[in-house]
C-alpha cells in the first residue's frame, strides 16, 4: 500500500458506490467507507457490510449531514469520492464545506457518473437532472480544491441487461422499442470496468481538474448495431418499433414522474446524440481506455452473451 492514497467513498453502499469500493481494495488503497449507524443495522445491508469488512475496508460511523463527523472522517484520508443517490445530490455542498475546513484533501469526485451534463442538450424534466450537477461543478470550481468528474455514460448492468427497454428487466425476445431513428451511438461500460477506471486516476495528475470519459471505441454502439448483435446472440430477428423525435418529446409532457425523467435522459442520448457529439478535447477531458491501454474492459458483444 506504500504510496497509495486513502481513500473515503461516500454512498459506498449504494449501486455503483459498492463496485469503487471493491475497485479501490483491489488497487491497494486503504479504503473508508462512511456509513450512518442505521445503515449498519439494516438486515438488508449487513451482507454487503459483512463482505467489505472481511475484505479489509475500514467502515467510519458519520452522516454526510453531521459536519464534525464528517470532517473528522475526511481528515483520515487523501481522497473523497462520493457516489450519493439523486435524492442527495444537491447536499454535496456539505461534503465540499468538510472537504475545505479538513484542508488535506488533494483530489475529490463528485457524485456524476453518466452523461457529461455540460454537453447535453436535453428537455425537462431531464435538464433540471443535469443542471443540478452542473451548478455543483461551478461550486467545486469556485473553491479551488482539485476535481475529477467521472463521464461513465450507460451503466451496462442496467441498459445491456435490458437492451435500453425502460420497461424491462431482461433483454426483449420479440419486440424492440428504439427512440428517434437508431443511428446514434450511446455508450455502454461495465460496472466494475468504471469502477476500476475510477480508482486507476485518483492518483494520477493528468486527470486532476479533467473530465475523465469512459467512452471505449468497442462499446460505443447505435441501438441499431445493438439490437443487431442481439439478434444475432438468440438467433432470431426482432421487431423494431422506431418512437421518432417528437413522439418521443410529446411522450416525456404525458408521462409521470419517474418515467418522464428517464424518457428525457434517454432523449438526451438516443434523439440527440449526448455521449458521443462532441469530441473530447484535451482541454477539459481524457478518455480512460487511451489513457490506460492495460485495463481489459469488457465489450458490448461480450456482455451480451451471459443473457442468451
Amino acid at each position: 500500500m506504500t504510496g497509495k492514497s486513502k481513500i473515503l467513498i461516500i454512498g459506498g453502499i449504494g449501486y455503483i458506490g459498492k463496485f469503487i469500493v471493491q475497485a479501490a481494495v483491489a488497487a491497494g488503497h486503504p479504503t473508508f467507507v462512511l456509513v450512518r449507524d442505521s445503515t449498519l443495522s439494516k438486515p438488508q445491508k449487513c451482507e454487503r457490510i459483512q463482505t467489505f469488512r472481511d475484505s479489509g475496508i475500514n467502515f467510519i460511523q458519520g452522516d454526510m449531514y453531521e459536519h464534525e463527523s464528517l470532517v473528522r472522517a475526511i481528515k483520515l484520508v487523501d481522497v473523497v469520492i462520493s457516489v450519493v443517490g439523486y435524492a442527495q445530490l444537491n447536499d454535496q455542498d456539505r461534503i465540499l464545506a468538510a472537504i475545505k475546513e479538513a484542508g488535506n484533501v488533494k483530489r475529490f469526485f463528485p457524485s456524476e457518473f453518466g452523461n457529461d451534463v455540460d454537453r447535453v442538450h436535453s428537455v425537462e424534466p431531464a435538464t433540471s437532472v443535469f443542471q443540478q450537477k452542473a451548478k455543483f461543478r461551478c461550486v467545486v470550481e469556485a473553491t479551488g480544491v482539485p476535481y475529477t468528474y467521472v463521464s461513465c455514460n450507460f451503466f451496462a448492468g442496467v441498459f445491456i441487461r435490458t437492451l435500453a427497454q425502460l420497461d424491462a428487466t431482461n433483454p426483449p425476445r420479440d419486440k424492440v422499442v428504439i427512440l428517434g431513428d437508431g443511428n446514434m451511438k450511446a455508450v455502454y461500460n461495465k460496472e466494475e470496468d468504471i469502477a476500476t477506471y475510477t480508482i486507476k486516476v485518483v492518483d494520477d495528475l493528468r486527470t486532476s481538474n479533467k473530465i475523465l470519459y469512459i467512452r471505449p471505441l468497442a462499446n460505443t454502439i447505435s441501438m441499431n448495431d445493438l439490437t443487431t448483435l442481439w439478434e444475432n446472440e438468440i438467433g432470431k430477428k426482432l421487431k423494431r418499433v422506431y418512437v421518432l423525435g417528437e413522439q418521443v418529446l410529446k411522450d416525456i409532457q404525458e408521462a409521470s414522474s419517474p418515467l418522464n425523467v428517464r424518457l428525457g435522459i434517454c432523449h438526451s442520448i438516443f434523439v440527440k446524440g449526448d455521449q458521443t457529439n462532441f469530441v473530447i478535447e484535451p482541454s477539459f477531458g481524457v478518455e480512460a481506455s487511451e489513457l490506460y491501454p492495460d485495463v481489459k474492459y469488457a465489450t458490448v458483444d461480450g456482455m451480451l452473451d451471459q443473457y442468451v
